[in-house]
This record gives C-alpha cells, structure tokens and sequence, in this order.
C-alpha cells in the first residue's frame, strides 16, 4: 500500500469515526433538550439556558485558547520524534490550564453578582454562578486533556471519552432534573462537567508528562507560543460571535424577531447538521497537518488529499440536501419554519467552497501564524458582515442564502491567494478535476429546484445524486480501494491509531 493510500484511508477512517462521534453527540442533545424541556418546562430551559451561555462566555474569556492551540504545539513535537519535548509541553499545559481555571473561577466568584445582573436582571442567581465556579474548572481541564489526546493523535481514545462523557452525563444528570426540577440546574450542570473530566482521565491514563521543574521563567518562555495563538484563536472566535449578534440585530431591526428565528434556523442547520463533516475532519486533520508543518512537500501532500475528500464526501450531501431541506426543516423545527429553505438551498452550495478553503486555511493555523490568522480572521469577519447586510437588505432570507454563497466564494479565492503568497502553496493536480465535478454536480442539484414541476425536479435530483454519489465512490476508490477499506472496517480488521 502507497503512502498516499495510507494517507488516504486515515483521512477517512477518522472522518467517519468522528463524524459518528458528531452525530452521537446531537441525538444526546436532542434527547436531553427535549427531557429537560419536558422535566422543567420553558422557564427552566430558560435558566438553564442562561447560566450555561455565561459559563461558557466566562470559559472563553479565561481559558486563553489552549485547548486548541495546544493540539498545534503537541503534535508537532509528537511528529518530530521529540518525546521530551512533547511530555513538557504536557507538563507546561497542565500548569498553564490551572492557572487559567483557578483565574477563571475566581473571577465568576468575585463577579456572581454582576453576572447575575447581567443575565438575569437581579442580583437572585449569584450563589449559582458561584458554584458553577467549580463546573469552570472541570471544563478547562477536560479541556486541556481532550487536546492532549487529539494532538498525539490519540483518536480512539479521544472518541471513547466524548462519546461516554456525553452519554454517562445524560443518564446521571436526568435523575436530578427529575427529582429536584429547577433546583437541580445547577447541580446537573457541575456533574456533567465532573463526568467529562474522570472519564477524560481514565482514557488519558499512562501518557507521560515531563517530571523535570518548570519555573515561571520556564513557563513563559516555553508556553508563549502556545498562550499566543490561543489567545489569537480565541479572540477569532470571540469576532465571529459578535458578527452574528450584530447580523441578528440588524435582522431584528429590519425584519423583526420572527425573522431572527428563521435565520438562526437555518444557521444552525448550515452549521451544525450539514457542517459536522468539517468539525469531523478537522479532529485528525489538524494536529495530522500541524505534525508535518515546517514540511512543504507533505503541507502540500497533505491539504490537497483533504481538499479531495472533502469535497467528494460534502458533494453528494449537499445534492441530496438540496432535496430534503423542506423536510429536515419539518423535523427539526414546524412548518413555521419553512420560510428558511430559501437560505438554506443557496447556502448549501457555499459548502463546496468551503471544503475547499477550509482544507486550505489551516495551513495558517498549523504553521502557528497568529498575526496573519488574526488579521484574516477581522477580514473575513467583516466581509461576512457586509455580504449578509446587503444580503438581507434586498433580498431577505433568499438574499441572506446569496451572500453565504458569496462569501465562500471570495473566501476560497482569498485563501488560496494568501496561502499561495505567504508560504507558495497552491492546489494542483488532482485536486481541480475533482473541484470542478463536484461543483457541476452541485450546482445541477440547485437548477432543479428552480423547476415547477414536481416530477421533474425530483426526478433530477434523484438522478443527480445518484450520479454524484457514484463520483464519489468512484474518486474515493481510485485513491484508496474503497471496497477492501470498508470490509476492514465492517470486519473490525482495521487497527486505530490510539
């Protein structure tokens, strides 16, 4: 078997493992939305709902975003047969996450009030935030272990820990909504977060740590790196964030809170349903390209390999999609909702280019450029700001869909751009016959919808998806011999990586 085989079946053995994780994970949390909902009603859904966004605002705040950029540092380390080096990064990890949870806790502490204030109008639920101190600390150092386990491509592991972490927390955490209703929120909420974190330490167990002295000197020189393209990352986020809340704004004030419903609808359904490949992929992709980093051949090797399989793996889903979007939106949601399918069928198309530029764009993340990452991060933002605006302005939610597909659009040409000027990189070779099929298949998807008769719009789109599901397997198969890979599979003959 090739190199480029093997590298080949890694991409899709861990995308179909952590693709697995993500689905697991939204029925868990369908499930115990729909419980708790029924246990404690709205009211208590809105509590709920309230202590948990400003738990996680304080993480975010606090954490300085270690629990991604340590992922970059540990699998580089890991890759350059450097054990040492990378069983210090642990030990500085660890003392690092400390410090931020400790600062974190007593922060929500000493701030209970004014959080309280803030989120509920009084000065009632302090005591609760004062407790959920305690939840602050078990998430950053779950945290912190889980990005251990993902930079050292522990990936067995690492799916064991969310996958029991999620599922031991709902059984365990339903008795108390059950016998205590609102009063036992917050309770559940620091349990859940404690599960997570023993499980995390059980498959953590027998990773080494350095157990030589780390002084403070130490701990700035060697953990500066890593501190700085968290905080960067973090920061990214933090703009995303308060992009979307201005676009909700801006809806709210223009279309009113109906409007804001639908958009959020369909945001979440673009990001969190459709877009799990993404945070499946990106699982083994990111500490797989941050390992072979300061390598320009296997930088190269590597994002077009998950370029191709992106786009072959989105391609059929987003043909398909195009098809259901009325449906998916009749489950998850009402009729009510409906309304939104015209966002969702321009924006599904987006999804082509962002397999595409997505794969692409971690090529800064990897390579630890956090000045350029920032900088293109507020670019990026603001554009999508902008496009969303005008979007809505002129053409509503269908508008809105418009300018999602705009935005991919100039945000993989402004990648490929940046990537190609900064380090040389640039697709080639395989990777533009692949781009171009599944962009025509994609797009044939999206003519159908724009026929009145039912027939033929089906018709064409069982077809098309036929077809485009037949690329794939096709595409995929070439690459890595798609039949013997899934009877390992199915036969549990092929080994992980753990």
């Amino acid at each position: 078997m090739s190199d480029s085989q093997k590298e080949y079946r890694q991409i899709l053995k861990a995308t179909s493992l952590f693709g697995g994780v993500q689905v697991f994970n939204i029925l868990i949390a369908i499930v115990r939305s729909k419980v708790i909902a029924w246990l404690i009603g709205p009211a208590g859904m809105g509590i709920a709902s309230l202590l948990n966004s400003t738990l996680n605002l304080v993480n975010g705040a606090t954490n300085l975003g270690l629990d991604r950029s340590a992922v970059k540092e540990i699998a580089f380390a890991e890759n350059s047969d450097n054990e040492q080096k990378s069983e210090r990064l642990i030990a500085i990890l660890n003392r690092l996450v400390w410090i931020t949870s400790l600062v974190g806790a007593l922060l929500m502490t000493v701030f209970s009030g004014p959080l309280s204030q803030w989120a509920f109008g009084d000065t009632s639920y302090d005591w609760a935030f004062m407790w959920l101190s305690l939840a602050l600390i078990f998430k950053q150092l779950t945290a912190s272990r889980l990005a251990v386990l993902q930079g050292l491509r522990k990936l067995g592991n690492l799916a064991k820990a969310n996958l029991i972490g999620n599922g031991v927390a709902l059984v365990l955490t339903l008795p108390l909504y059950y016998y205590y209703g609102i009063v036992g929120i917050v309770p559940a909420i620091i349990l859940t977060a404690l599960i997570s974190l023993i499980v995390v330490m059980i498959y953590s167990q027998g990773i080494s740590r350095s157990k030589d002295k780390i002084g403070r000197k130490d701990l700035i020189t060697e953990g500066k790196s890593m501190v700085n393209l968290g905080v960067m990352m973090s920061l990214s986020s933090m703009i995303t964030l308060v992009v979307g809340y201005l676009i909700q704004i801006y809806i709210s004030g223009t279309g009113g809170l109906d409007e804001v419903g639908l958009y959020n609808a369909g945001f979440v359904i673009l990001n969190t349903y459709v877009g799990l490949i993404f945070s499946a992929m990106a699982t083994d992709y990111f500490p797989r390209l941050s390992g072979v980093a300061e390598d320009p051949a296997k930088v190269s090797s590597s994002v077009l390999q998950q370029a191709v399989v992106a786009n072959l793996l989105i391609t059929p889903i987003v043909v398909l999609f195009i098809g259901v979007a009325p449906w998916m939106v009749r489950i998850l949601y009402t009729a009510e909702f409906l309304p939104v399918v015209p966002l969702l069928v321009w924006g599904i198309l987006g999804m082509v280019f962002k397999a595409s530029s997505w794969s692409v764009g971690y090529i800064i993340l990897a390579k630890g450029d956090s000045r350029l990452f920032i900088r293109t991060s507020i670019f990026f933002n603001s554009l999508m700001l902008t496009l969303n605006i005008l979007g809505y302005r002129y053409g509503g939610l269908e508008g809105l869909g418009i300018s999602f597909l705009i935005y991919y659009i100039i945000h993989f040409l402004g990648v490929t751009w940046i990537t190609r000027w900064r380090y040389n990189f640039k697709l080639e070779g395989e990777f533009y016959p692949v781009f171009f099929g599944c962009l025509l298949l994609s797009g044939l998807g999206f003519a159908t919808t724009l026929t009145s008769n039912l027939y033929l719009k089906y018709g064409g789109l069982i077809m098309i998806f036929l077809v485009a599901s037949w690329f794939s397997w096709k595409q995929l198969n070439k690459r890595l011999d798609l039949g013997q890979f899934l009877l390992h599979i199915f036969k549990g003959r092929k080994k992980g990586d753990d």
